[in-house]
């Protein structure tokens, strides 16, 4: 193989992205922390696949016009750092070839070595022993091979080669992979998505599971009342759909049981199951809720979350006899942030948030999500904060994406979240407000309690799969079979003597007695300090605490 079209390549993407999609689950095991929340291998597939729908929505012969929609589609469909980093990767890759109607290998070699220059450059401190490396380290050996060899499917095999001994010695480059005993997640999803470009090359099939059975089922639901309803009627948003791999070691599953817990979460509910698998297709408010409900059976191997009101919105609008809905009214300044959990939400618009996107654990909002919500405010300036480390990219790729001021608070937890908010002024400019902002948060200390999903040491903590993890300022301190013995161990290694004010927010696993437990237990021992407990009703994190 001589030379690469724009055809042949949208079928490397397609090969690509489906077997990142049957390893996801995978990939998503090989995260470090043994968090509810480990979702690497789920960012890269909804990235990729968002990058192989446009790929294939816009195929065209000329080799730089099919790379230009992967990188639009990865672009808009980035979610995580780690789709991030996938889209920057193609993104540089399409520009090399922008122009170029085929590619030799060397075009192909230079094009890979283009990405990962691009993507470093994305990256304010890239870590080596990541995706990164794997990339670079990958094209490294693809431009020297391709100096003398003019077969493409010989310098992929070398490519992927060097891309599998990268990926090995990412545990050399990051103690803590070591330690836990994993390859880099993001460079082993790397890593699928460059062995099924080569498996189109060579036309050869990628292993099939044999999962249609439920997907053809839960497939047969449609909906066609777009055009007899406003959005504004959908009283549940979600089309949220999972699947869960039963495991011996959660609860025992019951078809009948699971669909009754469902129930009031939503509408359109249907559940499938058989010896191995369960699919659950519904239509909710709170898809965090169905995830966390699912996960007490088994691993999450499938998640899609589709926002219906901006899917209809957008079918609404292409008919042109449809009405139109009372105009916005537009806003000189909003605040947008993301979080789980109705009463988290609930509490960011009280103090000040414009629009709080669903997301956080285990649902990442994407690029285009984040550019959407801002969209529909009409804001002509715009602070985005996204109250999680793995959000923070996909929120700056937004900001660059958005045609008025936008800046990102780099949030990374619901209580700095909080701070950074109460620190805005309206009146103040846009940069002015970040640095404002940021300050505002930086006296704010985070302390979570949370499950393993795994056995494992980090830290010299020994943790056991489902004990409660007490996490203060994102360190793991201990892991208990007590919840509350795991909440209490967060405060202590939290609070200090300038400590004046804890907000408890408990999530849909704790209950109203334990927050005042666990207030009882503050005033106690901490006398002076001012506690307040809020219902979040976030999934998978029991308590969150806010020290001040």
């Amino acid at each position: 193989m001589k030379s690469l079209d724009g055809i042949k390549f949208a079928e490397m993407v397609q090969m690509g992205a489906h077997h990142l999609y049957q390893n996801a689950a995978y990939v998503d095991s090989l995260n470090v922390f043994p968090v509810p929340d480990g979702d690497t291998g789920t960012n890269m597939n909804l990235s990729m696949t968002s990058g192989a729908d446009e790929t294939e929505a816009n195929v065209s012969a000329h080799i730089g016009k099919t790379a230009q929609a992967l990188s639009k589609g990865l672009l808009m469909g980035a979610r995580g750092n780690s789709g991030v980093i996938l889209s920057q990767l193609f993104r540089g890759f399409g520009k090399a070839i922008e122009k170029e109607a085929e590619i030799d290998a060397k075009g192909l070699a230079n094009a890979f070595q283009a990405g990962v220059d691009t993507a470093y450059k994305a990256v304010m401190k890239p870590v080596e022993g990541t995706i990164l490396t794997v990339a670079r380290e990958a094209a490294a050996k693809g431009v020297e091979v391709a100096e003398t060899e003019e077969d493409m499917i010989v310098l992929m095999e070398a490519f992927i080669e060097e891309a599998k001994q990268s990926l090995n010695r990412t545990p050399d480059l990051l103690p803590v992979l070591k330690e836990v005993g994993v390859v880099d997640s993001g460079g082993q999803g790397l890593l699928f998505i460059y062995e099924g470009f080569l498996a189109s090359m060579k036309g050869e099939p990628l292993p099939e599971k044999n999962e249609s059975s439920l997907d053809d089922l839960i497939s047969a639901e449609h909906h066609r009342v777009q055009d007899f309803m406003d959005t504004s009627d959908i009283e549940f948003g979600y089309c949220t759909e999972i699947m869960v791999r039963f495991e011996e070691d959660k609860a025992p599953f019951d078809e009948e049981e699971f669909r009754q817990e469902l129930n009031p979460m939503g509408d359109s509910l249907l559940v499938i199951s058989d010896d191995e698998i369960a699919k659950v297709h519904i239509h909710s408010e709170t898809p965090g809720a169905v995830l966390a409900a699912g996960q007490k059976y088994g691993s999450l191997i499938k998640i899609k979350v589709d926002n219906m009101r901006e899917q209809h919105s957008a079918i609404v609008n292409d008919a042109p006899q449809a009405p139109a809905k009372q105009q916005k009214t537009k806003v000189p300044y909003a605040i947008v942030t993301i979080a789980m959990g109705e009463g988290v939400s609930n509490l960011l618009r009280s103090i000040g948030a414009s629009y709080v996107i669903e997301g956080g654990q285990t649902m990442n909002p994407s690029t285009e999500d984040i550019v959407k919500a801002v969209k529909e405010i009409g804001a002509e300036r715009v602070l985005i904060l996204p109250n999680n480390k793995n959000i923070i990219m996909a929120a700056e790729q937004a900001a660059e994406l958005l045609e008025i001021e936008a800046a990102v608070v780099p949030t990374k937890t619901i209580p700095q979240g909080m701070a950074a908010i109460l620190a805005y002024n309206p009146a103040e400019s846009v940069e002015t407000n970040k640095a404002n902002m940021t300050q505002g948060f930086a006296h704010v200390k985070t302390g979570q309690v949370t499950f393993a999903v795994r056995d494992t040491s980090i830290d010299g903590v020994e943790i056991r799969k489902d004990d409660y993890m007490a996490l203060a300022e994102g360190k793991i301190i201990l892991s208990t079979p007590e919840m509350m013995d795991a909440a209490k161990k967060v405060l202590e290694g939290l609070m200090d003597e300038d400590s004046e004010i804890i907000t408890i927010i408990y999530g849909e696993d704790a209950t109203a007695e334990q927050a005042e437990e666990l207030q009882n237990f503050i005033e106690e021992n901490y006398p002076d300090a001012e506690v307040e407990i809020v219902e979040g009703k976030q999934s998978l994190y029991p308590f969150i605490l806010s020290v001040e």
